[in-house]
């Protein structure tokens, strides 16, 4: 008789034990889910930004990875520094403008072709004749796949004379090196060894 109330006293032991070990493993379980699920959310509420208008309401800003928008930035860098560079008008204030904050986005390659179209008289032509110089974007092709980016881009120039309109296919090559971001290159990057593969007249429309 006393033997087996020592059996079921192991027994009961046993199954106290095993009890336990489940309980232990039940809430490491539960723990270790509510940590996670805290976590999760503790990170999704930090892609959230609210943003004070003016001290009158808020407005809630989502915040994104910012490699997710490099390439629309590196062709919008691109398409900024050709619309100021060949963006021309007859002014000497306003080309020199447009020269100086180009020239913020680029390196010293940028800077030798304004130097050479300068010393050549380009831009006392452009005055002197009263001419405008426009610039259209067709395409930007950036590689992303080997750094530093190589870019090329095709576009088209109106040269608009009093007696006539010219137009001329344009296609400059470039690598793209990641910098700074600051007032004057808002995007985060440069341009380096600018150059000019093509501009040539595509065709001319009397006035």
């Amino acid at each position: 008789m006393e033997f087996k109330s020592l059996k079921n006293i192991e027994s009961s032991f046993k199954q106290i034990r095993l009890f336990g070990i489940i309980f232990i493993c039940v809430c490491s379980l539960i723990t270790g889910y509510a940590v996670f699920s805290s976590y999760k959310f503790a990170e999704k509420q930090r892609e959230k930004i609210y943003v004070l208008d003016e001290g009158k309401s808020l407005m809630l800003a989502l915040s994104q990875d910012l490699s997710q928008n490099r390439p629309i930035e590196a062709q919008e860098h691109i398409k900024r520094f050709h619309e100021l560079f060949f963006t021309l008008s007859p002014d000497k204030n306003a080309i020199e403008s447009n020269i100086k904050r180009s020239l913020f986005l680029a390196d010293k390659s940028a800077y030798n072709y304004y130097k050479d179209l300068s010393e050549k008289g380009y831009y006392n032509r452009i005055i002197s004749g009263n001419i405008h110089q426009t610039i259209q974007i067709d395409k930007v092709e950036c590689d992303f796949e080997k750094y530093p980016y190589t870019v090329v881009t095709v576009a088209r120039q109106m040269i608009i004379r009093e007696s006539s309109i010219t137009e001329r296919s344009l296609i400059t090559e470039c690598r793209l090196l990641n910098s700074v971001r600051s007032e004057n290159n808002p995007h985060g990057f440069s341009i380096e060894a600018f150059e000019i593969t093509e501009n040539r007249d595509i065709q001319v429309i009397k006035r």
